[in-house]
């Protein structure tokens, strides 16, 4: 194993994530404002989604109030406090 490798896999999430593109999945992300944290919930379809190793990213779309948006995550990053799978 290089140095690259080992430093990606300490920085890597250890919980099995079970979702691939199509699913209906939440987003429980946390947002810092100044002194205070909250954690925001982002729900929609996976559209995409990439594995890069430490990199790897997957984007989710939503509709709301008929308008649609679309957010991309990075999958191991520390803000994302869970991933829930819907359907």
């Amino acid at each position: 194993m290089n140095l690259l490798e080992s430093v990606e896999n300490e920085y890597m999430r250890i919980d099995k994530l079970d979702f691939s593109v199509g699913d209906l999945i939440r987003v429980n992300n946390r947002i810092r404002e100044g002194t205070k944290e909250r954690i925001q919930a982002y729900e929609g379809i996976v559209i995409r989604y990439r594995d890069r190793g430490l990199r790897s990213t997957f984007t989710v779309r939503r509709l709301a109030y008929g308008t649609g948006s679309e957010r991309t995550f990075p999958l191991h990053s520390p803000n994302i406090d869970s991933i829930q799978v819907l359907r």
